[in-house]
């Protein structure tokens, strides 16, 4: 970013600000990517399969965004009253697409925590070479198969 350490400390209060900002930017990026990718898919079925196929390529493609995001301490509050809003339109974005498909039932809400869940759990195991990258078309496939109720 061209800023030196005492240039950022100069404008946060410290490590876990900084990551906190970066994990807000995040999220509205990661939003903006769920939704354009979803945008142009045509039915519920295709929308999951482009809202998996975002969440793992953003995933892949800004690795310490998405750390900021889900693995680091950026002192943000998660699914909570006080949480930020752009951690809610991340959610949010998921929920558009997800909350269709949870089936009869089933909480959509609930049903997406459930689907991300899945979502970074691939993404993370992927990322740490505990899963094969190759594979990732035939996971997305498994996953949108056996939990979209489609």
């Amino acid at each position: 970013i061209e800023y030196s350490q005492p240039v950022l400390y100069s404008h946060f209060r410290g490590k876990r600000e900084i990551i906190g900002a970066v994990a807000l930017q995040g999220a509205t990026e990661l939003a903006a990517a769920v939704r354009a990718a979803t945008a142009a898919a045509n039915g519920p079925r295709a929308r999951v399969h482009s809202l998996a196929r975002a969440y793992l390529d953003f995933a892949e493609r800004h690795p310490a965004v998405y750390d900021a995001l889900f693995q680091l301490d950026g002192g943000l509050a998660y699914a909570q009253e006080d949480t930020p809003e752009p951690l809610k339109d991340a959610f949010a974005a998921l929920l558009e697409s997800l909350g269709e498909v949870a089936g009869d039932g089933v909480h959509p809400g609930l049903f997406t925590e459930v689907f991300w869940a899945s979502l970074h759990g691939l993404a993370t195991l992927t990322r740490a070479g505990r899963l094969l990258p190759e594979d990732v078309a035939q996971r997305v496939e498994l996953l949108v198969d056996r939990l979209a109720m489609i």
